[in-house]
């Protein structure tokens, strides 16, 4: 399975947080498009509307587990997706912004 580290992402990468609503809401990457893996399928076409044509899709969750199994089925689409390696909780480790639903600073829980 295609995977990057948090490390490796650069601004202006697309990035889909998988992760439940009150996870998104306790803290995120402010950038990012919210699609909860429990909904992924029935809303597959908002990721199409606003993924880059050209581009990768960074798939990321709380530690690895639930972006990998949407990379994969992302990849079964014809879609170049990567899972980010640790998620979450390796980009607040890593210094790297967390916002909550207010634009305020958030926590990864």
């Amino acid at each position: 399975m295609p995977t990057v580290t948090v490390a490796d992402l650069s601004d202006g990468d697309f990035l889909l947080d998988v992760r439940e609503d009150d996870e998104w809401q306790a803290g995120h990457a402010a950038d990012a498009l919210h699609i909860p893996m429990s909904d992924f399928v029935a809303r597959f076409g908002e990721l199409t509307e606003a993924a880059p044509q050209d581009g990768k899709v960074h798939v990321i969750c709380r530690s690895g587990g639930r972006s990998a199994q949407v990379t994969m089925y992302l990849a079964q689409q014809g879609i170049d997706a990567v899972n980010v390696d640790g998620g979450m909780q390796v980009w607040e480790a890593s210094g790297k912004p967390v916002v909550d639903d207010k634009g305020q600073p958030g926590t990864v829980i």
